[in-house]
């Protein structure tokens, strides 16, 4: 777990100006210097928020933590009605102490600073290859490749040469063509995660120990240039009022945003999972900052291998999401469905084929997807993971033609679930998460239903229509430029 920290709810009674009482006062002016770094290098542009009477930014406390690669010590837990009594029997002295005791930001090395690896020795086989590795400090992992399918986050994306029968016919290649004009480059990967270090450095002045994530498409594979980037701050998972705490939270964060030069239009969302969207001047990307949506970290990294699973599924996904965006049926802020519903849409049909073209990673290797898993050592999880050999020898054209009819004509959406995590139908049960709901799909790991957003028959009748109608016509002419206009999708970078 990550270190201890308090988790503020209004519930609590905590106030702003009692949250910073808590925090240290008496700094230097070098700490000062040193916690914001980082803007200075943004002095160049000027930025004038509107009148807020916002907390000044403090210096976090300095800690200077050892920890050796292969030694992992985890953080002491309070549970039960010990931590009730922490929430609701502390002084102001013992606020402090939860306070300090989180540890300051890290010199870790912005670039792909998440996460980290350190391999176990010896060789590694079956379901071990879920637990050779444990989590060291990025600074002192390894520069070498992991010995699974999935590259190494600080290779980001690597080009991979498919097989000549995957694109053997116009389509195919078309395909294939657009997917290495979309997809995400690694600079765009690191300019991302520049941010995310020197946001989290910058949050940590007010949060001490609270880490920053990068998630999403960003690191899940499936990203594309244009594509925005998903942020995760991290107190202590499972935590506390969700919601309350998060719009808490966020609009603290957000008061900070409007002193930091590089950071523009901050605005908190307060949705059913409340978020604060931004712009980093710097690199031009938008970012939707969530907190303590830790499912979201696991799902990442789930995703993060079916995408290097299998050579093809990554051109299938990006091609069918930019087709979907173009359609007007990739937007769960207007009634249709999320990118993330969609990619599971697409993992199902992969994975139900009479011949899968992919596996199913939560049923052959639990132990490197529990839900249980200490969210530290989620992204380590699937690093020995093989590459899947499919009998299925079928072509990019061909499996998106079969993905377009099998949601036009083979699957009932009134009667199953799907299910990525069984690789297969469910029937659907009178329970609330998917009774009288159109679109029933599985979150793989707290198991609602991804797809809740379609709540209205006229738009699932759009859906469905743009499904059975695109089938029609790519059947007919084989020609992607017919369902999804090239010319206008290729990036204008």
């Amino acid at each position: 777990m990550f270190p201890r920290a308090f988790v503020f709810s209004h519930k609590d009674g905590l106030s702003e100006h009692v949250f910073q009482q808590i925090l240290p006062h008496t700094v230097s002016q070098q700490r000062i210097t040193e916690g914001h770094l980082n803007v200075t290098n943004f002095h160049h542009f000027s930025f004038t928020g509107p009148p807020m009477n916002v907390p000044p930014l403090i210096p976090t406390y300095q800690r200077t933590p050892v920890e050796l690669p292969g030694i992992h010590c985890s953080p002491n837990r309070v549970t039960g009605s010990n931590r009730k009594r922490r929430r609701h029997n502390h002084s102001q002295n013992d606020l402090k102490k939860q306070c300090f005791s989180s540890p300051g930001p890290s010199n870790q090395p912005a670039r792909n600073a998440n996460f980290a690896s350190q391999p176990v020795a010896g060789p590694v086989t079956g379901r071990d290859a879920c637990n050779s590795y444990i989590s060291v400090p990025a600074y002192l992992s390894p520069t070498s490749k992991p010995g699974g399918c999935v590259p190494s986050l600080r290779e980001g994306s690597h080009q991979s040469t498919l097989n000549p029968s995957s694109v053997n016919d116009k389509l195919s290649q078309q395909i294939l063509d657009l997917f290495h004009a979309c997809e995400q480059q690694s600079d765009d990967l690191e300019k991302k995660e520049n941010c995310r270090a020197v946001l989290q450095r910058d949050i940590q002045t007010i949060f001490p120990g609270a880490r920053v994530f990068l998630g999403g498409s960003s690191l899940n594979g499936f990203g594309s240039r244009t594509s925005d980037a998903d942020l995760c701050l991290v107190f202590e998972e499972g935590t506390g009022n969700h919601r309350t705490d998060a719009v808490y939270v966020l609009s603290l964060v957000r008061k900070l945003f409007y002193q930091l030069s590089y950071i523009e239009r901050p605005q908190l969302i307060r949705a059913k999972v409340p978020i604060l969207k931004f712009r980093d001047r710097v690199s031009g990307v938008e970012f939707d900052l969530n907190f303590n949506n830790t499912v979201g970290i696991r799902n990442t990294f789930l995703l993060r291998t079916y995408a290097y699973v299998e050579k093809r599924v990554r051109p299938i996904i990006l091609v069918i999401k930019k087709w979907a965006n173009h359609h007007c049926i990739n937007d769960a802020s207007r009634g249709t469905l999320s990118s993330y519903t969609l990619v599971l849409m697409i993992l199902h049909y992969l994975q139900t084929l009479p011949e899968p073209v992919i596996p199913c990673l939560q049923r052959d290797y639990p132990e490197c997807f529990s839900p249980k898993m200490d969210i530290h050592l989620v992204p380590g999880g699937p690093s020995n993971i093989p590459a899947f050999v499919s009998k299925n020898q079928s072509s990019l054209g061909d499996l998106l033609l079969g993905f377009l009819k099998y949601y036009a004509t083979v699957f009932k959406w009134n009667k199953y679930v799907i299910s990525v995590r069984e690789a297969k139908t469910l029937p659907k049960n009178r329970c609330r998460e998917w009774r009288d709901k159109f679109v029933c799909v599985e979150e793989p790991f707290d198991r609602t239903n991804t797809a809740r957003a379609v709540h209205d028959k006229v738009k699932f009748d759009a859906i469905k229509a743009e499904f059975t109608e695109s089938y029609q016509v790519l059947k007919l002419r084989k020609d992607l430029d017919c369902i999804l206009p090239l010319k206008n999708t290729r990036p204008k970078i």
